[in-house]
Formats: C-alpha cells, sequence, structure tokens
C-alpha cells in the first residue's frame, strides 16, 4: 500500500517516520515549504520519551504531488481537512481512500465533499483517532511528547483488508486498536478533550491545571456536559485508554472523588514516560495550547469542540458550559482575554451560577 499523508507536523510526521523507517512506502506533504525542504535534504530528526532518533522519509511539495493516490492520511489541523483534501481529489483513482488522521468531526465533512465531487462517500473513509503526542518544533525536527495507542475504523463498521494493511503499517509507529464504532470513539476523543481545552486556558503545566483537584472538577463539569451532548444526539460514546464516559455521571461526593482520581491517572499516563533529566520537553501543554503559546495561531477549537456546540443545538441539548469555554479560547486568541488562573475563577463561578458543579 502506498500512504501520501497530508500534514508533516507531530502527528502526521511521527507516523509517516516510523512507517519509512518500517520500509513501507510513504509520501509527506505539507504545505510550510522550510518543512517540506529539510526533510528532503536531512530527513526528521526526533527527539523526546523515544531518545535521539532520525528516519528518511520521502517528503514533497503540494505541487508535486502526482496519482492516482492509494491511501490518503489527512494530518492537517482539522480546520484544514477540506482545503487538504480538495488539493488531492484531482489525483483521485477508483481505490482511493481517505483517512481522518486528527482531531476533530470530519470523517462526514469529507464524505460529504467526495459525494459532491462524484467520488463516492463514506465508504470511502478510514476514521482514526491518534492518541500518541508531539510538536513540531522547528523544519525537519519533531518532538515526541507521550506516547499512546491508535483507534482505526472503517466509517461502514467493517474489517477490511485495507483497513488491515494500513493497521499493520501503523504498528510500526506504535498499538493500533481496531474499532467497529469509529464514530463513537471519535465522540469519546472530542467529549475527553473538553477538558484539554479547558486546561489552555493558562500558561501551565498540565499537573497545575488538571492536576489541581478544584480544577478538574471544574474540567469534569464541562466534560459531563459534553457526553450529554453526545447522548442527545445518539451516539454510543466509546471508553479509551485513560477515558471512561461511566466516570464523568458522578451522583455523590465519592463518584466525583473517583473521577478525580481518574484525571489524575491520565495526567500520569500522560507524563510517565517522559525523564526531564534526559530531556528538557519544549510542548510542556496540549496541542492547543502550543498552538496558542509557541506558534501564536488560533487552535483547532472552533473545528473539533466547537462543533460540539454546534451538535447540541441541533437535538435542543445544552451546551452552555461548552459554549462559554469555546468563547473564551476564542477571546484569548483574538487578543481580547489573558491566559491565567483567573480564567478558571470566572469559569467556577459560571457552573456554579447554572447549577452544574459536580456532587
Amino acid at each position: 500500500m502506498k500512504i501520501t499523508i497530508l500534514g508533516a507536523g507531530a502527528i502526521g510526521g511521527l507516523a509517516g517516520a516510523y512507517m519509512a523507517g518500517a520500509g513501507h512506502d510513504v509520501t509527506l506533504v505539507d504545505r510550510w515549504a522550510e518543512h517540506i525542504d529539510a526533510i528532503k535534504a536531512n530527513g526528521i530528526t526526533v527527539d523526546g520519551v523515544r531518545g535521539d532518533l532520525h528516519f528518511d522519509v520521502k517528503a514533497l511539495h503540494p505541487s508535486e504531488l502526482e496519482g492516482p493516490l492509494e491511501a490518503v492520511l489527512i494530518a492537517t489541523k482539522s480546520q484544514h481537512t477540506i482545503e487538504a483534501l480538495e488539493s488531492v481529489l484531482p489525483l483521485f483513482g477508483p481505490e482511493t481512500f481517505v483517512v481522518s488522521y486528527q482531531n476533530g468531526f470530519n470523517e462526514h465533512d469529507i464524505a460529504a465533499r467526495l459525494t459532491e465531487a462524484g467520488l463516492g462517500g463514506l465508504e470511502r473513509v478510514i476514521g482514526s483517532i491518534p492518541n500518541y503526542g508531539g510538536a513540531l518544533v522547528d523544519p525537519g525536527y519533531l518532538e515526541f511528547v507521550h506516547e499512546g495507542a491508535i483507534q482505526l475504523g472503517e466509517m461502514m463498521g467493517e474489517r477490511t483488508p485495507r483497513l488491515l494493511e494500513l493497521a499493520e503499517m501503523l504498528s510500526a509507529l506504535t498499538e493500533v486498536q481496531l474499532s467497529d464504532n469509529i464514530w463513537g470513539q471519535i465522540w469519546a476523543k472530542e467529549v475527553y478533550s473538553a477538558q484539554v481545552v479547558f486546561s489552555a486556558l493558562v500558561n501551565a503545566p498540565i499537573r497545575e491545571t488538571l492536576g489541581v483537584e478544584r480544577y478538574a472538577k471544574i474540567a469534569g463539569a464541562v466534560v459531563r456536559e459534553a457526553l450529554e451532548i453526545a447522548e442527545a444526539n445518539g451516539i454510543t460514546v466509546e471508553a479509551f485508554d485513560f477515558f471512561d464516559p461511566a466516570n464523568y455521571k458522578p451522583q455523590t461526593p465519592a463518584d466525583t472523588q473517583k473521577l478525580i482520581d481518574n484525571i489524575n491517572h491520565a495526567v500520569w499516563l500522560l507524563k510517565k514516560d517522559q525523564k526531564p533529566d534526559a530531556h528538557q520537553f519544549k510542548k510542556k501543554g496540549s496541542g492547543i495550547w502550543w498552538d496558542i503559546v509557541y506558534r501564536n495561531r488560533p487552535s483547532e477549537v472552533r473545528s473539533s469542540n466547537g462543533k460540539l456546540v454546534d451538535y447540541a443545538a441541533q437535538v435542543g441539548a445544552d451546551s452552555r458550559l461548552n459554549a462559554r469555554l469555546c468563547e473564551m479560547i476564542y477571546e484569548i486568541e483574538g487578543g481580547q482575554r489573558q491566559l491565567g488562573f483567573e480564567n478558571y475563577d470566572e469559569l467556577e463561578a459560571y457552573i456554579a451560577s447554572i447549577g452544574k458543579a459536580l456532587p
């Protein structure tokens, strides 16, 4: 199988590097010309949780890509999904399929654009959740920030030969878990990531945000509402490595404490492979934090968690907490609000005012 990865940032770049290192046919494509030029000249340098590594991998500028393509992994930020897809539609062949290899609710948007172009629909789409983390630090240089599995599944639910082959190739990077309900897995990641968005309201390490009980309770209330939005949309939200939806429905203070313990465990899992004495990590927060603080650009909140609010509106579900959280992020990105713990105070007061605090 020939794989073309659109987006050579941390998620796509790490996947491409490890698959190429295992001898698979992989091409990285990115519109950041300096990054592609660096990969062409010197390969990809990776440091972080697995030590200092180097990979040679084929890389092309978008204008250099030729068809017909076979497997297209879109690994851009979710707000650039359709733009990336548009760039390769003329290169589709009869068997080309697309993998949304990113955060966000992108699979149905991809299918709709394919249908509009006369190229099929959801049967051409595979969904995924890459749960490992990294950062594109400089051209040709990636940081592997934390380990994590990949969930992968056909949007139509089958275990197809292409799915199994892709899973085997991606296993060069990390564990691949096949799912018969990948849409439920995607919803789970977006529900869970409401607390990741919450952590980006301040410029601080995760141990000082979600790792603090008071703040974890605020985040838990936001995630509980996100879970209610999913259920109102008829979604069976799947559990994954460090997220169990059942924990986010506390009825008693003891249940809330169990949730806090679960969040603390998730924080530990994200950091357990990091050895500060061996590597000083440049990325100290989420991808949202990285975009706001390090890259000084809009995050993907509008096209990922912001869509939770849209899904809520479609079924009349309450989304006040998630809407407020997203608006606070947008204000930070627009320069109308500063990063700071006062944002937590404000959101905590709002949660109490509408009666949504955890027991």
